[in-house]
């Protein structure tokens, strides 16, 4: 399966558990986007999107953790991305 699936940056979903919120980052055909736990959506440059996803995978900041699923492999991201694109 590895060699038919594509491995663009936007077929990446970004989860970010932060206290009792979760923020979600994904790339769209414009760049980046940052869906805020108030489900805002901000555009962030990929260094914005290291910025904070750096700390979480380090473990430098408590009660924040982050998973990263691929639409290829988890049905659930696939359709939870085509919502989070639409209204942008």
């Amino acid at each position: 399966m590895i060699g038919t699936m594509r491995l663009t940056n936007d077929c990446y979903l970004v989860r970010m558990q932060v206290g009792n919120g979760v923020e979600y980052y994904y790339r769209d055909a414009d760049g980046w986007v940052k869906q805020s736990t108030r489900g805002r959506k901000f555009r962030a440059t990929a260094e914005q999107v290291l910025n904070h996803l750096l700390p979480a995978l380090a473990g430098v900041k408590d009660r924040v953790s982050v998973d990263v699923t691929h639409r290829d492999f988890d049905e659930h991201a696939g359709a939870q991305l085509d919502h989070l694109r639409e209204g942008l």
